[in-house]
């Protein structure tokens, strides 16, 4: 992650606003203000003695029981650090980090008509879809020619964000590969290979093909990809909705630092733009009507906003344990600090309308990273351009970051639209890749500290990681 931020061009991006009520919300480009509380008191360590009953013949006696403070626990984590230093795409603005990173400073859209599938009966007609996608080299011509797109997605980042990293095969046969693994999630799965499964059998079951089941389920691609390069340690896939990618990435995270491995591929994919989801997705009310001006339709904030539009594609990233990677000498673009997960137990679709599972997700985030507040300087929001869910998010950060003047947001959802279970772990790319700040009408370049990126998805599901700047020391 380099030492500067990105927002996105004016016409395509929709920054939050010096102030945003309930009722209306200001049209104007201005940055978000926030101020910052002291971190919570840490925990002195305990000590407690327990009485064990006559269970099974064993007699009663006591025992010490030590409970570790919060200072050891946080001092057992950065034992381990996590780098990340590898990335890949694929996504409606470039399947190449770089590319993808250039036209969101460029402020270019990839939301447009949908050309899958005719779509002319249906309300909603614009989507982030990928237009193209060539998978020579990364994924095998069986695979290529049977497998959802999903699934293409995931072999194809994450081949692509293990050549970002460096890994030739020559590296990769190096490797330890009980401590590799892979924890790449998807929301929606194979939804097209299921849906041609449901056609198929309506006919009769003999015409259902011998892998639908294993092609529409989610750990597929973890799994395939598993098998490609040999990688033998934690393999599985999460599912939580749009909070899907970053509980991957935590996750991933999590196995490095207790030494389950020492690099991870982890990410989310999603390929859900056909007709049975987009009308599932028009059913659900969530989508923006605004076809006739697609590169605008997904507006974060703003005061006309009248819902998301959804994309499709993946994110990858290769973490790797901050010694592991210096050992091999790979580019560290970041350091992942943390992050945390909560619930807002309220709703199938709406956000508590308090956000106390989103204040709940970031507070935890920053504690258990051991992040001051005011060192957070740029958040990566979830906000996806609906009425209600940006103006939770919004109270939301205003409740923890109120007052500090630095700090910058923005939603890569203007430009590329809701990519599901994909979300996260395209917009953590973004995140970490963010090298200047576009407030406005004009570029500022911008130092940044922490950067926080948030991820919710329906069922209450929220999720928020931290990156920082790699420091070398």
């Amino acid at each position: 992650m380099a030492a500067y931020s990105s927002l996105t061009s004016p016409i395509s991006t929709w920054p939050v606003a010096n102030y945003i009520s309930s009722v209306a919300y200001q049209k104007n480009h201005n940055t978000l203000n926030s101020s910052m509380f002291q971190s919570p008191i840490r925990h002195k360590k305990l000590m407690s003695r327990l009485r064990c009953s006559n269970i099974n013949g064993y007699s009663s006696k006591t025992i010490a029981v030590s409970l570790q403070p919060e200072e050891e626990l946080k001092t057992e984590k950065q034992q381990r650090k996590v780098a990340v230093t590898g990335m890949g795409v694929v996504t409606p603005l470039g399947h190449h980090p770089d590319v993808f990173y250039s036209n969101l400073l460029e402020g270019v859209s990839g939301i447009s008509e949908i050309e899958g599938f005719d779509c002319s009966k249906f309300p909603t007609r614009i989507a982030g879809e990928i237009k193209s996608l060539s998978t020579d080299g990364w994924v095998s011509p069986k695979h290529a020619k049977r497998a959802d797109k999903f699934m293409l997605y995931i072999l194809t980042a994450g081949k692509k964000a293990l050549a970002d990293g460096g890994v030739t095969e020559q590296i990769n046969e190096e490797f330890d590969k009980i401590k590799c693994g892979i924890l790449i999630g998807s929301a929606f799965g194979g939804m097209k290979t299921y849906h041609e499964g449901i056609e198929a059998s309506k006919i009769s079951y003999k015409k259902v093909r011998p892998y639908t089941i294993p092609y529409a389920t989610t750990n597929i691609g973890s799994a395939v990809l598993a098998m490609d390069l040999g990688w033998m340690g934690p393999n599985y896939s999460i599912s939580s909705a749009c909070a899907t990618g970053n509980s991957c990435i935590l996750n991933a995270a999590h196995h490095i630092i207790k030494g389950d491995a020492d690099i991870m591929l982890c990410g989310g994919s999603d390929a859900a733009i056909i007709p049975a989801g987009l009308a599932g997705l028009v059913a659900f009310r969530a989508l923006s009507g605004r076809n006739n001006d697609p590169t605008k339709a997904s507006r974060p904030w703003d005061t006309d906003r009248d819902g998301m539009v959804v994309g499709e594609g993946a994110g990858v990233l290769l973490l790797e344990e901050m010694e592991h990677a210096k050992r091999r000498g790979a580019n560290i673009y970041a350091e992942f600090l943390g992050g945390s997960f909560s619930s807002d137990a309220y709703n199938i679709v709406e956000p508590h309308p308090d956000g106390l599972g989103i204040v709940s997700c970031i507070e935890k985030a920053l504690t258990q990273s051991g992040v001051a507040r005011e060192d957070v300087n740029y958040i990566n929001a979830h906000a996806s351009s609906t009425p209600i869910g940006d103006l939770i998010e919004y109270q939301a950060l205003m409740q923890c970051f109120g007052q500090n003047p630095e700090l910058k947001v923005n939603s890569s959802k203007s430009m590329i639209g809701h990519l599901l279970g994909a979300s996260g772990a395209v917009e953590a790319v973004a995140t970490v890749m963010d090298r200047e700040v576009l407030v406005g009408s004009k570029k500022e370049r911008f130092e940044i500290k922490v950067a926080l990126s948030n991820s919710f998805g329906p069922g209450g599901h929220n999720s928020s990681i931290l990156f920082a700047p790699y420091k070398q020391i």
